[in-house]
């Protein structure tokens, strides 16, 4: 009985995981459609460089974010159906899901530890390469590319430890422009908003498929050695062919003549003896 209390305790549990990485699956395709389609980002993915130092870490987070979204939503849901109805099989697809996701939010994790600052120097590659290059040719295209990478942060052009850059940036900010905070300083205040978030989405990511995948594995246990309390009481009748009809074991057989005493054997007396709790007297002998 306690072992069976605490099967429904289980699946109550891995409801409600579900339900919680759901929505991680759900904020994780949110935040890689924001990383992939937002201003902030797409803004530097589509430079016209014949090296864009962003441009392949820009997809390649927006693949990873949605294929990780995809097998949590998978597996929450394989889960669920699963501890409703009792199935093994879902159950087990469900904890593959649960350990692949697993695999990339370790992976992901590892990755920001050894490189914490790829994406952002990326990023700010990109744009010294723009900012260069409108320096270099002011009434060309990169000017206006320059232009929206402004307008977009809120900033303009890039101040020097040295004060090297004054000059060009005097040039560049003009009038309402010239308040604006650099632009270096300004990117680097977003990708820091956007990292607390990402490490959040990860390690709450962690957290939720270690606890779901123990939660799968001992409900699959349960359900595979059939050790559940919704399925105690229940049996199964099965159809009895056509034109049998039941004997029940009885002392007196109606005959031609009348009834008969019959001495019922001894699998008859202990069926009798089983279903009625009632003790036969015993049949004299001849």
């Amino acid at each position: 009985m306690e072992h069976c209390n605490r099967i429904k305790i289980a699946k109550c549990q891995i409801l409600i995981t579900n339900f919680f990485v759901l929505l991680l699956g759900l904020s994780t395709a949110t935040m890689a459609a924001v990383t992939h389609f937002g201003d902030h980002f797409a803004v530097f993915s589509h430079v016209s460089l014949e090296w864009n130092p962003y441009e392949v870490i820009h997809y390649w987070a927006f693949y990873v974010g949605i294929s990780l979204a995809g097998l949590l939503c998978l597996g929450a849901s394989l889960s669920t159906i699963a501890t409703v109805r009792e199935a093994h099989g879902l159950m087990a697809t469900g904890f593959l899901c649960f350990a692949l996701s697993f695999c990339i939010l370790v992976q992901m994790a590892f990755w920001r530890f050894h490189n914490p600052t790829q994406v952002k120097d990326a990023i700010l590659d990109t744009y010294d390469l723009v900012y260069d290059q409108a320096m270099k040719s002011p009434s060309s295209s990169w000017w206006q590319e320059l232009a929206t990478i402004q307008d977009t942060f809120l900033c303009c052009g890039k101040k020097s430890p040295f004060g090297l850059l004054e000059s060009t940036r005097a040039i560049l900010c003009q009038g309402q422009e010239a308040m604006r905070e650099d632009c270096l300083q300004s990117i680097g205040n977003y990708l820091q908003t956007h990292y607390r978030i990402d490490s959040i989405l990860t390690c709450t990511g962690l957290a939720l498929t270690v606890y779901a995948m123990i939660l799968c594995a001992y409900l699959w246990f349960a359900i595979h050695s059939y050790c559940d309390l919704d399925r105690k009481g229940r049996y199964t009748l099965t159809p009895r062919a056509h034109g049998c009809q039941p004997q029940e074991p009885s002392l007196f057989r109606q005959t031609k003549d009348g009834p008969v005493l019959q001495c019922p054997s001894e699998e008859q007396a202990l069926v009798t003896i089983g279903s009625s709790r009632m003790l036969l007297p015993a049949c004299p002998q001849r």
